[in-house]
């Protein structure tokens, strides 16, 4: 599947979904010289050039009603997700989710038969790691 990134999706994103999903093309709307383009006519022209699947940061996308009918017409598989933390730690959740999601959703889409909606869910913050403080309460593999 042809996979495209929306301006709105992190450039440091690329390197990452191209490692993990090596079978496949992905890219960047900066790659392509798509930056500028607007929604509606992004949409059209993705699909004309031959991608299958959309991925965007723009969480509102699906309210807007043209917007909408332009992806429901390209055809394109939709993945969108949220940043929803400010700075680089948010940015470092959003881009773990979309990351580790991706795998499942390309070969998800790949038996869709569909167009598909897809949202991503996101990574919470608290409870990403266990911690001991070996002073405190020592392993019992500690020396």
């Amino acid at each position: 599947m042809d996979i495209l990134l929306d301006a709105d999706t992190p450039i440091q994103m690329l390197s990452l979904l191209r490692h993990i999903l090596p079978k496949h093309q992905v890219d960047h709307v900066h790659d392509k010289g798509w930056s500028r383009k607007k929604d509606i006519s992004l949409m059209r022209d993705a699909r004309t050039a031959g991608y299958h699947v959309f991925v965007t940061n723009d969480w509102n996308q699906l309210d807007d009603p043209n917007e909408t009918d332009a992806i429901k017409k390209s055809r394109l598989h939709h993945v969108r997700y949220k940043q929803r933390r400010e700075g680089l730690k948010g940015l470092a959740l959003s881009i773990g989710a979309v990351v580790a999601a991706m795998p499942y959703i390309i070969e998800f889409l790949e038996t869709a038969g569909r167009q598909q909606l897809v949202k991503v869910s996101g990574i919470d913050p608290n409870g990403r790691f266990d911690n001991v403080d070996p002073t405190r309460n020592p392993p019992r593999y500690w020396r």
